[in-house]
């Protein structure tokens, strides 16, 4: 799993610099609360696109414990072979974000507006449907002949309906410009892709208040990550096992954990990972709910029935946009 490392993480900034300088066991004492787990969950597997493996990480959970996010999938991961690779057709989009993070691999996004570009390791497009856009995913040729690995996670952001109707926007976020932790004891690698973690700030601009972080933990190591409290804390596991919250919840591949309200989210990996995967690999994500009606339908994310209705409307009258030919 690439992404972006480090070979020495001594030498990052360290997120417990910014905690309260009290001991583990005297948290609660000085009034900062680690974050409970309320519920783990494991995402069912389906096919997305034109026949691409993904895990529903969200399926299950109740839309309130996810607020502002809608969905997400981590695509694959999967080692294709030569002609194997698949992408997604040109679709609409109205009403949301879609925040494509590719891990391992490489993945082309083009868009109705002119936005677009090649992401890999490690490299994020935080595309803006807005008031709506048209938009296609798909591997490069070369990686279509020559096949190989794929690996990367799709999250959906809502809208507050203030801004459901903001111009559309694309960001191209590459890999070196996410902001590079360490954990306390320097056992963790962690990479800040958008929001603020103990006053390090992330490169994705956001319409709605959210953090979202990718976080390598090593075989036996505790991450201790300070959390804005009027967040909700989402913590999925992308590959190997560990513990999560005060009690060490187990927790392993393709599960996600609902995390209750507090002042930090903590994990740690197991001391004897299994023989695939040497770490433990998290995604965590946390956002101020926006706590307005969602209708989702399809590619539509709206406030209301009716408006997902004038979305298709819309759509087949080419007025979210057309594909370039």
């Amino acid at each position: 799993m690439p992404a972006v490392t480090v070979d020495d993480l001594s030498k990052l900034p360290r997120v417990s610099s910014t905690l309260p300088s009290v001991a583990i066991d005297r948290r609660e004492d000085a009034g900062v609360v680690e974050r409970p787990v309320r519920s783990i969950t494991t995402a069912p597997a389906g096919i997305e696109g034109e026949g691409f493996p993904v895990r529903r990480a969200f399926a299950g959970v109740p839309m309130a414990d996810v607020d502002p996010f809608v969905h997400m999938d981590q695509m694959g991961e999967v080692d294709y072979a030569p002609g194997e690779p698949k992408g997604t057709p040109w679709h609409p989009h109205r009403g949301f974000e879609t925040v494509t993070y590719m891990i391992d691999g490489t993945f082309r996004h083009q868009d109705s507006t002119g936005g677009g570009g090649v992401i890999t390791n490690g490299a994020t497009q935080w595309m803006t449907a807005g008031s709506g856009i048209l938009h296609i995913e798909e591997p490069p040729e070369d990686l279509v002949a020559s096949g190989g690995l794929f690996h990367g996670i799709q999250l959906w952001v809502n809208l507050p309906a203030a801004a459901k109707w903001t111009a559309p926007r694309y960001q191209d976020i590459g890999a070196n410009e996410v902001a590079l932790l360490a954990s306390g004891d320097a056992g963790a690698l962690v990479r800040v892709i958008a929001g603020n973690v103990a006053g390090h700030g992330g490169p994705g601009v956001t319409h709605t208040p959210m953090t979202m972080v990718h976080a390598t933990v090593s075989p036996g190591s505790r991450l201790v990550m300070p959390w804005e409290r009027s967040f909700n804390a989402l913590v999925y596991v992308l590959a190997g096992r560990g513990g999560i919250g005060p009690d060490r919840q187990p927790i392993e591949a393709g599960q996600l954990a609902v995390l209750g309200p507090g002042d930090l989210v903590v994990a740690t990996a197991d001391r004897h990972p299994d023989s695939r995967w040497s770490s433990l690999e998290l995604l965590l994500l946390g956002g101020r709910p926006i706590g307005e009606p969602v209708v989702a339908y399809g590619p539509f994310v709206m406030n209301t029935r009716a408006e997902i209705a004038q979305a298709f409307e819309d759509y087949q009258a080419g007025r979210l946009g057309r594909a370039p030919r």
